[in-house]
């Protein structure tokens, strides 16, 4: 029986947006991936932007609200279990326990590889995972980074930032096609980003 195929697209999600869910579906599709995990980060320690960071809990439900209906996608959240700050290797670690022989593949913007050598022991990270670099539609592409396995994914990304959405929410711009409906329904329910319920 051949390895199953994971793959891991961590963020803080802060709102998801149709970002998010292009990279993800691209992932499935072009890795022939059994499922994506949506891995909802506890505390992203390299936010510091020193805005505050909207509670896990409700990351986490928009996270799922995004992810309803998309198929071989699912949100994991096996970091707001483990508490503290969120870690990819520590992530992936306890996934090779508790999936052994899975292959896994790490997926990660394009914009993220120059950064790679900061992340918390990313030298065993390497050793654990294929990274999938999720790339921009005319966007140039890094160097693969040295010593890492690297697949590239044509990311058919949506321009969007999760920044821009809490932007457009706060001044009551439009979100056409920036975010899943879902996901406006479940920020208006729990009254996220000084937005009226």
């Amino acid at each position: 029986m051949a390895a199953q195929r994971i793959g891991l697209l961590g963020g803080t999600f802060d709102p998801p947006h149709a970002g998010h869910l292009a990279a993800a579906r691209a992932c499935v599709d072009e890795l022939a991936l059994d499922r994506l995990l949506l891995v909802v980060a506890n505390c992203p320690w390299q936010k510091v932007d020193g805005r505050e960071v909207t509670p896990a809990e409700d990351r986490y439900a928009m996270a799922e609200a995004a992810a309803v209906g998309v198929a071989r996608v699912e949100v994991s959240r096996i970091e707001i279990r483990r508490g503290g700050p969120s870690y990819t290797v520590d992530t992936v670690e306890e996934l090779r326990r508790d999936l052994p022989g899975a292959e896994l593949f790490l997926a990660v913007g394009a914009d993220l590889v120059p950064a790679l050598s900061t992340w918390r022991r990313w030298e065993d990270l390497r050793q654990l995972v294929t990274l999938a670099v999720v790339t921009r539609p005319g966007s140039p592409r890094p160097p693969d980074p040295p010593g890492w396995r690297v697949v590239e994914v044509d990311g058919k990304v949506v321009d969007v930032s999760s920044s821009d959405v809490r932007h457009r929410l706060e001044v009551g711009e439009p979100l056409d096609g920036l975010v899943p409906d879902a996901v406006v329904r479940c920020i208006r329910a729990r009254g996220l980003y000084a937005v009226a319920r």
